[in-house]
């Protein structure tokens, strides 16, 4: 008995999703009884995975959080968006709209921190070389 079955009218999972599932081959899902076909949405995953997007550049990030911070949404919503200069992250604060406080920053100040002091000490942790 599946977990999908209790307490619904839907059909039982297909062999070729429980095979996914488990990390049986398409052959074991055929000889389960399934058609050996995987959903078009496995397929447009998997592709997106590992075809991976192109990186942005830094003009193209410092474009899009100038058009975020202009966008009335996130004017009401209280939210400011902004690049770290050391760590050339995506910083994203939570601004409480009477008294301007940061009620929330993503990441987290510590967090650059740490990142920019991980940044100086490259290399005085592994001194081995390949």
């Amino acid at each position: 008995m599946s977990i999908d079955s209790i307490g619904s009218t839907a059909p039982a999972r297909s062999a070729e999703r429980n095979a996914a599932d488990t990390g049986l081959t398409q052959g074991a899902a055929r000889a389960a009884g399934g058609s050996g076909t995987t959903p078009a949405a496995a397929l447009e995953t998997n592709a997106a995975v590992k075809g991976g997007a192109p990186v942005p550049t830094l003009d193209q990030v410092t474009k899009a959080v100038s058009e975020l911070n202009q966008s009335k949404q996130a004017q009401v919503q209280g939210l400011e968006f902004s690049i770290d200069n050391d760590s050339k992250r995506t910083v994203v604060k939570v601004v409480d709209q009477t008294t301007k406080e940061v009620l929330r920053q993503i990441p987290t100040v510590e967090v650059l921190e740490i990142a920019k002091s991980l940044d100086s000490a490259k290399g005085l942790l592994l001194k081995q070389t390949a």
